[in-house]
């Protein structure tokens, strides 16, 4: 059958007039209607483990945008949940884990076949979105990857420059590769399982890859996400799997290559004129409209994404944030942005 849906015909290295599109945390507090389901779900992991509400936070911005994706609501963080740490969230300061800063923590982790029972809820979510979702639209499922869940496992919390993560690399390298280890064996088991359960395109998410420096990014950053996304392509060889090393920079350049990734997402700490130049002449890329458009619209906002499309207009190309949207944003710029781009 011919490949229909924008996504993956962009990820399958074609050029589109128009680019697909879909935003990072597009099911989240800027939404009325999203605020509303998760005070009926009570709080924020009660939101994720609930699969009918989870799908249906998932769903909220495909009905009222017609985005051409959906990406499953869930957190990075329920994958060292399912591993063994304990999980919880402060209101007003995001997410606490118990840490892990040597072997004897190290050693209380479950193996990586054994998250499946605590993420069934989540596997549940995906098969539900595939069935529910409009036949246009292409679901995709995510994950952490090593480092950015390592940082977290590692100090209890997020930290502005990841310093306990980067302090026990230089302390204990065995334990903190130890950690990096597991995590890429069980993302690698989390991801073909959101696959099985009918998720079409996976995302690996590596939010704190700016702050690895020298050979610790090639050790930390690309040689797990090459490692995890070897292995889910020996198994699901037709499912596309987008990388995000945010912040990377000039290390951009030759990471289709170098991860096997069938399109790297870049932040908008490039101009999307350097990425179409150095990055996009290997493959698909996505990005890169700074978020604060959401925020501020306007004619900047329609200017913006025009430029942006127009930049990537050479290339396999989706549209997207260079980071996730943000509380504070106004659904009407995001309805602005659309409208912009495909106009």
């Amino acid at each position: 059958m011919t490949q229909q849906k924008t996504i993956l015909r962009a990820l399958a290295g074609e050029t589109l007039e128009t680019p697909p599109i879909w935003m990072m945390r597009q099911a989240g507090r800027y939404l009325p209607e999203y605020r509303a389901t998760r005070a009926q779900a009570g709080d924020f992991l009660s939101l994720c483990y609930n699969s009918e509400l989870a799908a249906e936070v998932t769903l909220q911005p495909i009905k009222r945008y017609g985005f051409d994706a959906s990406i499953l609501f869930a957190d990075i963080l329920l994958l060292p949940q399912a591993l063994g740490a304990d999980l919880w969230f402060v209101t007003g300061e995001g997410p606490r884990l118990s840490t892990i800063t040597d072997p004897s923590g190290l050693a209380k982790l479950k193996p990586a076949d054994a998250i499946h029972e605590h993420l069934a809820p989540v596997y549940e979510t995906v098969r539900i979105l595939s069935r529910e979702l409009p036949k246009e639209t292409t679901l995709i499922g995510f994950a952490g990857a090593p480092w950015t869940v390592a940082t977290y496992m590692i100090a209890g919390k997020g930290t502005p420059d990841q310093g306990p993560a980067h302090a026990l690399k230089s302390a204990d390298r065995a334990t903190f590769e130890g950690i990096i280890d597991i995590l890429t064996t069980s993302t690698i088991e989390y991801l073909s399982m959101q696959i099985d359960a009918g998720a079409e395109v996976v995302k690996l998410f590596d939010s704190w890859a700016g702050s690895l420096q020298g050979d610790d990014f090639h050790n930390y950053a690309i040689k797990p996400a090459q490692k995890i996304i070897a292995a889910l392509k020996e198994r699901h060889p037709d499912v596309p799997v987008i990388a995000f090393p945010r912040g990377a920079g000039e290390r951009y350049i030759g990471l289709h290559a170098a991860t096997g990734a069938d399109c790297i997402a870049v932040d908008d700490g490039v101009t999307a004129e350097w990425a179409a130049a150095n990055l996009q002449t290997g493959g698909c890329t996505q990005g890169n409209l700074k978020s604060s458009h959401m925020v501020t619209g306007g004619q900047d906002l329609i200017d913006e994404v025009k430029r942006i499309k127009a930049a990537f207009a050479n290339g396999p190309h989706i549209f997207n944030l260079g980071h996730g949207i943000t509380p504070d944003a106004d659904p009407e710029n995001v309805q602005l942005m659309i409208d912009t781009l495909r106009s």
